[in-house]
């Protein structure tokens, strides 16, 4: 934590440095700071979109698909529980009525 506090004074003693803060406002860093704030997000995009791409060429299931299946999955468990107690139901009803 050391470290982190120093380093936070440090910017802190900085930012106080009218250069600095000159520097700061000139147009062209705020642009790039802006740009490289949104390489992170858009690189995983692409880096995204091909592995779906490849994972189709491939016919390899995307870990969307492979969610969306688990779903359909619990979802088809949940109907047979349930259409495992409506048997047991007309059953007990007709025994009853027998």
């Amino acid at each position: 934590m050391d470290l982190k506090n120093a380093a936070l004074r440090y910017g802190i003693k900085l930012m106080s440095d009218p250069h600095v803060m000159k520097f700061m406002q000139d147009e062209r860093l705020m642009k790039a700071t802006m740009v490289a704030m949104s390489i992170p997000g858009r690189l995983s995009g692409a880096v995204q979109e091909h592995g779906d791409r490849l994972a189709h060429v491939l016919s390899f299931a995307t870990e969307q698909e492979m969610r969306n299946l688990r779903r359909t999955v619990r979802s088809l468990e949940d109907q047979i529980v349930e259409l495992k107690h409506e048997l047991e139901q007309v059953r007990a009803a007709r025994e009853s009525n027998s």
